[in-house]
């Protein structure tokens, strides 16, 4: 019953910008920590960003700090990654998960979507 899709990806050339969007079902999202999540081709999954329930919170990893921007709308049910300044090491499919009311980087998160391919070309 649990849905997370994620959309907004597409092809970029470098220095563009895109914005994904995560559209919850069937869980709301005000009561969870939520992160985005990539994997390259022929890489494991790495750690993007993540915001806190109470969306007071953001962290990121620094290989995107100043160029991403995590955001949530509660009352949309929604998250969101601005992605500003992108480049070739940023082409993956990008992952929209839901975890508990905190934080746990030692787990997995409880929910993962589907997916959405991000592409950017030099």
């Amino acid at each position: 019953q649990v849905r997370l899709v994620e959309s907004g990806g597409g092809l970029v050339q470098a220095g563009g910008s895109l914005r994904l969007s995560c559209a919850a079902s069937g869980l709301a999202l005000g009561t969870r920590t939520m992160a985005w999540f990539r994997q390259a081709p022929g890489k494991e999954r790495e750690y993007v960003a993540h915001i806190s329930w109470s969306g007071t919170s953001t962290y990121y990893s620094d290989s995107v700090k100043g160029r991403f921007t995590i955001s949530r709308d509660n009352a949309k049910n929604t998250l969101y990654l601005q992605m500003n300044s992108l480049q070739p090491e940023d082409t993956a499919v990008y992952y929209c998960t839901a975890d508990f009311l905190r934080w746990d980087p030692s787990r997995d998160p409880r929910y993962w979507g589907q997916g959405t391919q991000v592409t950017v070309s030099s």
